[in-house]
């Protein structure tokens, strides 16, 4: 019975590191994307594909460093890992670089 709870909340506890960094790395790369194309309009910022980049590269950098780090073992990390990271990284992203175009053009 303990070796189950211990299981389940290492489990839980990987999820939300996981959860957490893809956040955090898509909120960071928006604002670094806005520190990016801040120079020009919003309208101009949001079809710069150096912006683009950078969440590509977020995404990646994650990749490989749970696979570097082996969080998950071999058989655990498979296609639904990978989406679920890069849709993670690419929605909170979106939505901040979204809130901070949107707030540079009321300003």
């Amino acid at each position: 019975m303990s070796t189950e709870s211990i299981s389940d909340r290492r489990e839980h506890i990987r999820s939300i590191s996981v959860t957490a960094l893809a956040a955090l790395l898509g909120v960071g790369t928006a604002l670094a994307s806005m520190a990016l194309t801040g120079d020009v309009s919003p309208g101009e910022a949001a079809g710069d594909t150096r912006a683009l980049l950078l969440v590509l590269t977020a995404i990646v950098a994650q990749i490989v460093l749970f696979d570097a780090t082996s969080i998950y073992s071999d058989d655990e990390f498979g296609i639904k890992h990978y989406l679920f990271i890069t849709f993670m990284t690419f929605s909170m992203w979106f939505v901040t670089w979204g809130i901070l175009l949107t707030a540079e053009l009321n300003a």
